[in-house]
């Protein structure tokens, strides 16, 4: 009968007034947290200045006044070549200066007498001049045979001995101003926006596990690297306590920015969608006691631990749902939220009253 088969068809839920059934669906609210925008990186430990002593000229190692990694002081002697013939040349030419000096006096005095041209008065100060230019380039030549720290630092391991013979631009030992050390370190180009001068950074390392240095930017490469896409970045750590060795593994964390109020939802709360993702949000339905979803647009900031920013679109404690998300067929539609167990808690009281 027509009248019996509409009424099943209306009883089976296929009629056109059928009431859609709730999905059950997972949710979470809208929290605040702490979020801190940052990036990692990898760098090296450089000292702050560094330099390899080599001589200028050839000669015969005579003396060492330096210990394999001891502390050397700004202008101290550290190493010297044999210049007996260059102290010749300087006791040379300081005598013929005290000579020339002595004619230049007598001409100047005998000018003034009338006894002498004034042309012997010029050719006696330009011999004077020539003399005052070989002491010059006598004691010049002296000093190339002694080598002196230009800073204050830590000698390395030498690489020579007294009585070495070396050539000109051989190696003979680093020094290194360690007092404080560089990290440097590369970041992505979407950095170079927000990295400055005077910056802090928390640097680790592999070689001192379980201590974090602070790190202040000194320095930004004003090149971006075309291969990598990168920028550089030159950090300085203080470095008193000597810890610090050129050449370390670094693992440098950012930070340029902290939000103690960031508004978050878990990650599987975002429906991805191209360049506009949205939530689901869980809201009071028509009718008592029902529950629909709403579909929102949301702006993401920053994700953390599992967690995403979310900068428009939601306010706090809003339900969002993070699981069932694929069941919804529409915006509107009605849905049932499930309680998870709380098996965590239960395993931590389990444990609790065992251990009691």
């Amino acid at each position: 009968m027509p009248g019996v088969a509409a009424s099943k068809g209306s009883q089976n839920g296929t009629g056109k007034g059928t009431v859609p059934q709730p999905v059950n669906v997972e949710v979470a609210r809208v929290r605040t947290m702490a979020m801190r925008d940052e990036a990692q990186a990898v760098g090296s430990l450089r000292s702050r200045r560094s330099v390899v002593l080599r001589p200028e000229v050839s000669g015969r190692v005579t003396q060492l006044h330096f210990s394999d990694g001891a502390r050397v002081r700004k202008g101290q002697v550290l190493v010297q070549f044999d210049d007996q013939l260059p102290r010749a040349q300087v006791q040379q030419a300081q005598a013929e200066l005290s000579i020339a000096r002595a004619n230049h006096q007598r001409n100047r005095d005998l000018v003034a007498q009338g006894f002498v041209s004034q042309r012997s008065l010029d050719e006696s100060a330009a011999n004077l001049q020539v003399a005052q230019a070989k002491l010059a380039l006598a004691e010049a030549t002296a000093a190339r045979l002694r080598l002196v720290a230009p800073f204050d630092g830590m000698a390395g391991l030498r690489n020579v001995h007294v009585g070495d013979y070396l050539k000109d631009g051989a190696d003979i030992v680093n020094i290194e101003d360690i007092d404080s050390v560089f990290v440097d370190f590369r970041l992505p180009e979407r950095y170079q926006g927000q990295i400055r001068v005077g910056q802090m950074a928390q640097v680790e390392l592999d070689a001192l596990p379980g201590e974090t240095f602070q790190a202040q930017v000194r320095a930004i490469d004003p090149q971006i690297d075309a291969n990598g896409r990168s920028v550089s970045v030159r950090a300085s750590i203080d470095n008193h306590r000597l810890q610090l060795r050129p050449g370390m593994f670094a693992r440098v964390t950012a930070r340029f920015d902290t939000r103690a109020d960031a508004l978050v939802v878990p990650e599987e709360a975002i429906v991805p969608q191209g360049s506009s993702p949205y939530v689901f949000t869980v809201v009071p339905g028509e009718a008592t006691g029902s529950l629909v979803v709403h579909r929102v647009p949301v702006r993401l900031g920053l994700r953390q631990g599992g967690v995403v920013e979310i900068q428009e679109g939601l306010a706090l404690n809003d339900r969002v749902v993070t699981a069932g998300q694929q069941r919804v067929q529409r915006d509107g539609a009605p849905v049932r939220v499930v309680e998870l167990p709380q098996a965590p808690a239960s395993a931590a009281s389990a444990v609790q009253r065992a251990q009691d």
